[in-house]
């Protein structure tokens, strides 16, 4: 059965659809549930909103604690990657393998995929990632320590306090005694 749905978090009102077992989206809050829900109709025009299924309602919960700042890598939790170009999943792939706390720069994740010099490629791709946190694109810096870009709810606002959630070090080195 596919569908989707609107879940509380700590950061505010998520949402998730599913196809045929698969994770096919993951919506970061809109602002409040009427706008997140709104956002999950305009992507997933052909979806009902349903009560997930318990395989859903496990990612769902495991999300939560994610997002309270608990240590998740997501890493078991299958999507759907129908329709998605080649690049864009050979980056999500490298960036949904960065741990919860590190970060990589866009450059490096295009290095990791065999593609040096495609940084902005890379940012386009996370851009338009359909999965974020389970795609963890606000783990993905700029060169020289700047945050760069995020397309949720928020901007840099939302991916510096997810950062800061994980404990997550970037910016300057830390210090001799820090």
């Amino acid at each position: 059965m596919d569908g989707f749905c609107v879940f509380a978090t700590a950061i505010g009102p998520c949402g998730i659809a599913w196809r045929e077992g698969l994770v096919a989206g993951v919506q970061l809050p809109e602002g409040d549930e009427a706008r997140t829900r709104a956002r999950m109709r305009r992507r997933f025009p052909h979806t009902a909103e349903a009560p997930p299924p318990p395989e859903v309602t496990a990612i769902v919960s495991r999300m939560r604690r994610s997002l309270e700042g608990e240590p998740d890598p997501m890493l078991d939790v299958p999507l759907d990657l129908g329709g998605i170009a080649p690049f864009q999943q050979r980056v999500y792939e490298v960036t949904r393998a960065i741990a919860p706390g590190r970060t990589l720069t866009y450059g490096e994740v295009a290095a990791a995929i065999g593609e040096p010099g495609a940084a902005r490629a890379v940012g386009q791709a996370l851009g338009h990632n359909p999965f974020a946190p389970i795609v963890p694109c606000h783990r993905v810096l700029a060169a020289r320590s700047g945050a760069g870009g995020f397309s949720a709810e928020g901007g840099v606002v939302t991916k510096l306090r997810l950062l800061e959630m994980e404990k997550a070090r970037f910016g300057a080195e830390p210090g001799l005694f820090e």
